[in-house]
């Protein structure tokens, strides 16, 4: 994934999540929580991008 590529998809999202947290209500806490999870998902996804963390596809949940 080129560099150019890498800062467009994260302009998007911080546009995206702004856009979310300026124009649809909701309770504080809720908006606190998908920033949370919005932050946390984009830097495990930099993560992986660049090679920094192994690949979450072998990770098996239960038995």
């Amino acid at each position: 994934m080129s560099l150019i590529s890498l800062v467009v998809v994260l302009i998007v999202v911080g546009v995206l999540l702004w856009l979310v947290n300026t124009y649809i209500p909701m309770d504080g806490k809720i908006k606190s929580i998908l920033n949370a999870v919005v932050v946390i998902a984009v830097v495990i996804w930099l993560l992986q991008v660049f090679g920094l963390l192994g690949s979450l596809q072998n990770i098996r949940v239960g038995r």
